[in-house]
This record gives structure tokens, sequence and C-alpha cells, in this order.
């Protein structure tokens, strides 16, 4: 029987941190995984994911210089896998409003991100997530916690169901108030807390992403 092929996932490298934190944790999770900004690479690859980290319009900038959002665009057309993680999620809504600015999104949801109402920030460590019952993405996975770092998020993904497509499955979690932790969409799935941070339990949920990619003979 001829071997199946590890996935192959480029995560998009355009000058955000903690890229190489991601690379280890997807290879750990079981992936063939390439950090570059070839386009190229990132249009055939079985799997696509935009790491950010920073402030939204900083994030925006960089995914703007490299044309990020051309590369997003067409393989979400064709179905093809992408994954944001902590900023690399909230860009793919409208937009993102930090300290009195609004930037521009990728505009792939509609919602603005904007600042926890809180006592305490930034969101930084472990907190519990509530996933629906019938996520891919925390398949096996039960109150397990996963790490934070962020002061602003989407509070709320008004997308109308579509009687044709798969529903949106989103996430929840608390800190002050409850915003959105995750979002699985088709193709686009995304992230507020870092999987590549959360030991076992982050590697679980990228396998669990991983999985879902195209297999290769």
């Amino acid at each position: 029987m001829t071997p199946v092929a590890r996935p192959r996932v480029v995560v998009a490298d355009y000058g955000s941190g903690n890229v190489h934190s991601a690379v280890k944790a997807l290879e750990a999770a079981g992936a063939e995984v390439e950090l570059t900004a070839d386009r190229a690479a990132a249009y055939d690859a079985d799997g696509y994911v935009v790491p950010g980290v920073g402030s939204f319009a900083h994030v925006m900038e960089a995914i703007n210089r490299q044309r990020i959002g051309e590369i997003v665009g067409r393989r979400l057309a064709g179905g093809r896998p992408v994954l944001g993680i902590c900023v690399g999620m909230q860009i793919f809504f409208d937009g993102g409003i930090e300290g009195g600015r609004r930037a521009e999104g990728l505009g792939e949801w509609p919602g603005e991100v904007t600042e926890l109402r809180a006592e305490v920030l930034p969101h930084m460590g472990w907190n519990l997530v509530d996933p629906p019952a019938d996520s891919k993405l925390f398949a096996g996975i039960s109150r397990e916690r996963f790490y934070f770092v962020h002061s602003y998020a989407a509070h709320e993904l008004p997308l109308d169901p579509h009687p044709k497509a798969r529903p949106v499955l989103v996430t929840h979690a608390e800190h002050g108030e409850r915003f959105i932790a995750a979002v699985e969409n088709g193709p686009l799935s995304a992230t507020q807390f870092h999987p590549e941070k959360s030991g076992e339990a982050g590697v679980r949920l990228l396998r669990n992403w991983i999985e879902t990619l195209p297999k290769r003979a």
C-alpha cells in the first residue's frame, strides 16, 4: 500500500512574531511545514496558516504589503483551507478599532474587533472555551484550557445561515465579557488563542485541523 504523504502546510512569513513556535507545533501535529512568503507555495499548500501578533492596524499593514489577502481569497474561492491565529483571526473581520483608530480588515466575516470590557487587560494566560458540540477543531478535546494573549476581540459574528452551506461554528470564551475564541466557517478556520502555546490540547486542535486537509498519495 502506498503511504499517505503528510499534508503540506505553509505558514505565512510576513514579519509577524511567534511564527517558529507555530511551525514546531504544526510539525508535532503531523504536517510538513514551510515558513515562507512565496506565493506559489502558498497557493499549492494543502493548508495555509496566517499568524498574527501585535496591533490590528500593524498586522494589516504587513498583510496588505505582502498581498496576503489575495492569497487567502484565492484559496477560499477554491475551497482550500486557511487557519488564522490570534490577530491572524481578527483580520478576517470587517475591521478593528484600537486607540480610537479603525483599520480595515479582510472582510471575510462581518463585524468589528474592539477592546474587551474587562478590569484586567491584556487577557493573558489560560482560559476555558465553550465550543459547539459538532466542532471539528475541538473534537476529542473536553474542558481543556488554551493560552490567550490579547486585549481586543470580536464579540459576535452576524452571519445569516445559508440553506446550502454548512453552518458557521463559533466557539466562545469569557474574560470580563463573552467573546469569540474560534470560528469554523467552511475552509476558513481561526482561533483567538494560541494553539502553539497551549500544550498538548493545542497540538491536538492543530491535528484536528490538519486531518481536515486534502490527502496526498
